[in-house]
């Protein structure tokens, strides 16, 4: 049955897994690089990695005092985990000040040493999609390890154990468990901020997620604004004007974007030009390779010949 009483769907929608983000991270393919994974102590100061990359740190033993210009000034205690969407200048040093010369140390000779353990990893997506996420995102923000962030102190708990006793394919799987960071971070995001207005608040909203995941789950179907607007148990007017203000998207344009997003990956794996158009709701492959075209100012032809790069 394709539509649900609306009562009992806001009330309930957790327990009929309606989950309409995990679609979008699966294609947009997340992989995290740890660079930086040591206590620093001494002196010590460490400046941004690469401008605009995607990035986080997390503070693994003690404090220091992050800096981010006109932005973010405080102090980021074990377990904080900072997030930057397209990393900004900023700076961290040690909240107590400390002599000597700066130096880093690997934890499991850095125990009775002072200084700052830090875990430091870049986020790389393999899809182009991933630049609607990141522009939904505020330029920083910081996630505080408490007691409401049980998912914090769990994966802190691992990355130190993994950090301090090391063993076969330990850099694989701190780059897991910081993938796991990142997406958790995200989802902690639409959690505390569930007013947010955005391409990012239909996945949490109780009644869009409902017709997003629809339309996730069947990009080949012949989409309408009614259609569409039952899945969310909402009158056509009712969707369309909360779809807007919501996302600043049309429901019409989150349709085209999730089905380029579509063909952008089924081309990058070899899939001909008229399947990919069928599979993403096309009857005509030229009207497809129109969309596409405008979408990506590439040709779908030219994408899957890999003749373009996906950034």
């Amino acid at each position: 049955m394709r539509i649900m009483n609306a009562i009992k769907y806001i009330n309930n929608a957790k327990s009929y897994g309606i989950d309409a983000f995990s679609p979008i991270l699966q294609l947009l393919k997340l992989n995290a690089n740890v660079y930086f994974n040591a206590k620093a102590c001494g002196n010590w100061r460490i400046n941004e990695h690469t401008l605009d990359a995607t990035c986080f740190h997390i503070v693994t033993m003690n404090s220091c005092v992050l800096d981010v210009p006109g932005h973010f000034n405080g102090v980021l205690n074990c377990g904080d985990l900072v997030i930057f969407p397209r990393e900004l200048a900023h700076s961290m040093v040690s909240e107590s000040p400390l002599s000597g010369e700066p130096y880093v140390l690997d934890y499991p000779l850095a125990l009775e040493t002072e200084g700052t353990g830090l875990l430091c990893g870049e986020m790389r997506f393999q899809h182009k999609g991933s630049r609607y996420i990141l522009d939904a995102l505020p330029l920083v923000f910081v996630i505080r390890h408490d007691s409401s962030n049980t998912w914090l102190k769990s994966l802190l708990e691992m990355i130190l154990a993994e950090s301090l006793n090391g063993g076969a394919a330990s850099k694989v799987l701190l780059d897991k468990l910081s993938e796991l960071l990142f997406t958790y971070a995200l989802r902690q995001y639409l959690t505390d901020n569930p007013s947010e207005v955005g391409m990012l608040a239909i996945y949490g909203h109780p009644r869009l997620a409902k017709a997003v995941n629809a339309i996730h789950q069947s990009p080949d179907y012949a989409w309408t604004l009614e259609n569409m607007a039952k899945e969310a148990a909402l009158s056509r007017t009712t969707f369309a004007e909360t779809f807007k203000a919501v996302s600043g998207w049309t429901a019409g344009q989150y349709l085209t974007w999730w089905r380029m997003q579509l063909a952008w990956s089924l081309l990058m794996d070899g899939e001909s030009i008229a399947d990919t158009a069928n599979k993403v709701g096309y009857r005509s492959e030229s009207a497809f390779s129109r969309v596409f075209q405008k979408m990506f100012l590439v040709s779908a032809g030219k994408v899957r010949r890999g003749l373009t790069s996906e950034f």
